[in-house]
């Protein structure tokens, strides 16, 4: 269904229903020049011209984008906060970026003299979120969109970490079921903008668990945006957390919305899709259609195929998911390119797209499109409303958040690694294996971790001021913020190998997963060969012995991959599992009992797996 508001407050951008009366339209008519017909007269009483910001016939419509901020309130430190820029004599440069108090600045800036503008996103605007906003259940990220003026979101994976119910308190309002309201006082009002399911339905009713798409107007301009999140968004969230829920394929969802919007009457329809691909450069400003045949031969992944089949009525498709940034023309099904864009993540970069509405045919003239990506530098004034929602939550969450937890003497990457086997993997897996290793805890030989639960890096430079190399619970929240339970389980040897062997097959095919593993287990990828063949028989050992598929093996891993989560089902075998403490308490635990701010932990060296390129 339509979501309908008329928050005028917002200076007309939101729903607007408005037309002018038949007295209006009569004037006009009149005072048409000769050789003018009725039919230069739009709708709402606006004479067609040629003057794409206003009341012409082709009027310019801003479409600000942005996906995946996770919660990303303050400036991500480290890598985390930083954009790659190609520069014209073809080297590269490393640009900070992000934070909602400078993305609050650019947004508004950029919506200066647009009569027509309008703000969406592609999902995962919440979950996995740094301490600011996880501690409160990302009710601090929901006052900042409300802020920031969003108009419109597809659902992300991550907006399903906490479950259904939890996502309907996002959009709808009202306090935490157990932590109760934040703020004495005052109830936690929810999102202004709706939050769009399309293909996420209620597994016993068939219903969408959300609006599947919404229709923004004014002034007899119409865009109708349709939301989806991945089909296999089960893969990788926890059970619990879409539990009774099913979701659909995206090509069959947006095209079934896109004909209920079409007989609605709206026929200028952008698709918010929080699937993605990955672009041939790591550059904000790589040109993805550098030859300009619009052949999306730029970019791969799933977002490719999504977008060679989805209607060719959807006008462009904001998507996210995989953290990149690209602006790429992709053929749709008649072979007509089509934009297709993502603004990295953690709101570093947004999208700023030009679409020409005609109000003849009330749809987008598509050769007129326009769209380019932009950095949201820190070198503008900070918005102080934001700056004041930000003070006053870490007020709040300053005794936990400022606790010291460890000491290291240089940053250790992870999120902003692009090895496959990263420093800060190395070196959560061995603080599980640790923790997990005594027979009391499970007896652990080994310990996975999957690349995707590492959300951030550990910097050296003080955040705040606990000084230099120390790291703060706030700091090792950020890097681990699900709070998954780990697991100690009984697997073979078999299933073992075989779950290492799904890191680059199955559907881990054509996106490669890669475990983080403890120390002493070692092997050798060759990314030379295909698939499974790319881990390499034979050279899977632990502390030097060749793992023996018919023994038995106390593998420690986090809840969400005992599951077989992320595409590994061969870990979904164990038997006899133990359930330890939190992955976040083992880290922390490590943290304390192996540095001091005499002898801070060393970055790990990272050897664990050879890769043959």
């Amino acid at each position: 269904m339509a979501v309908k508001r008329s928050k005028t407050s917002r200076a007309g951008r939101r729903i607007l229903v408005a037309g002018a009366g038949l007295a209006t339209i009569g004037a006009l008519v009149a005072a048409m020049p000769a050789g003018a017909s009725q039919d230069d007269v739009s709708a709402d009483g606006a004479s067609y011209g040629t003057n794409g910001k206003g009341w012409g016939r082709m009027v310019d419509v801003q479409l600000l984008s942005f996906n995946d901020l996770h919660g990303n309130l303050e400036p991500p430190a480290g890598s985390s906060g930083q954009v790659t820029q190609t520069n014209p004599d073809g080297t590269t440069t490393k640009i900070d970026a992000g934070g909602v108090e400078y993305l609050a600045t650019h947004l508004r800036q950029a919506r200066e003299g647009n009569r027509y503008s309008i703000t969406a996103a592609a999902g995962d605007l919440i979950g996995a979120s740094p301490l600011l906003s996880g501690l409160f259940h990302d009710e601090p990220t929901i006052g900042a969109l409300n802020k920031l003026d969003l108009d419109v979101t597809s659902v992300g994976n991550h907006e399903f970490d906490e479950g259904a119910r939890e996502l309907a308190r996002m959009q709808n309002g009202g306090c935490h079921p157990t932590a109760g309201c934040f703020v004495e006082g005052k109830k936690f009002k929810g999102a202004d903008f709706p939050y769009l399911a399309a293909n996420v339905t209620n597994e016993k009713t068939g219903k969408p668990l959300l609006d599947p798409y919404f229709i923004w107007e004014k002034n007899g301009v119409r865009i109708g945006f349709i939301g989806v999140t991945l089909e296999g968004t089960p893969n990788v969230v926890t059970a619990e957390g879409v539990k009774g829920l099913k979701f659909g394929d995206e090509v069959e969802t947006i095209n079934k919305y896109t004909k209920i919007l079409e007989r609605k009457g709206v026929k200028s329809i952008v698709a918010l899709v929080h699937e993605g691909g990955m672009p041939a450069s790591a550059s904000y400003n790589y040109n993805c259609d550098g030859d300009g045949d619009g052949d999306g031969e730029g970019v791969s992944g799933a977002i490719v195929d999504i977008a060679k089949n989805v209607s060719p009525q959807v006008d462009a498709l904001v998507t996210g998911h995989t953290h990149q940034a690209y602006v790429c023309s992709i053929p749709d099904p008649s072979g007509k390119p089509r934009l297709v864009t993502s603004a990295s993540s953690f709101g570093k970069l947004y999208t700023d797209t030009t679409l020409t509405y005609d109000r003849r045919t009330k749809d987008i003239v598509r050769t007129a499109v326009a769209s380019a990506n932009h950095v949201v530098s820190r070198d503008v004034p900070k918005a102080a409303d934001l700056t004041k929602l930000i003070d006053d939550w870490k007020a709040l969450a300053a005794p936990v958040a400022n606790r010291p937890q460890g000491y290291i003497a240089a940053d250790i990457n992870g999120r902003g690694s692009t090895a496959y086997e990263k420093p800060l993997g190395d070196l959560i897996a061995d603080a599980q294996l640790e923790g997990l290793a005594p027979a009391d805890k499970g007896g652990a030989q080994v310990a996975l971790m999957n690349p995707g639960g590492i959300r951030s890096d550990l910097v050296y430079k003080a955040s705040g001021a606990e000084g230099d190399g120390v790291v703060t619970y706030g700091e090792s929240f950020t890097v681990q913020p699900f709070t998954n339970m780990m697991n100690v389980v009984d697997l073979s040897g078999a299933n073992l190998i075989a779950a290492l062997k799904q890191q680059v097959s199955g559907s881990n095919l054509n996106s490669v997963k890669i475990l983080q593993v403890s120390r002493g287990l070692t092997y050798t990828l060759d990314m030379t060969k295909t698939g499974a063949d790319r881990v390499v028989d034979g050279t899977i050992k632990l502390n030097g012995e060749a793992i023996d598929p018919a023994k038995t093996y106390r593998v420690a891993m986090n809840e969400f991959l005992a599951g077989g989560g992320d595409g590994f089902p061969a870990l979904a075998t164990g038997t006899n599992k133990l359930v330890g403490a939190s992955d976040l308490d083992v880290f922390n635990a490590y943290l304390a009992a192996k540095s001091s701010a005499t002898a801070p932990l060393a970055v790990p060296a990272a050897d664990r797996i050879t890769v043959v390129k």
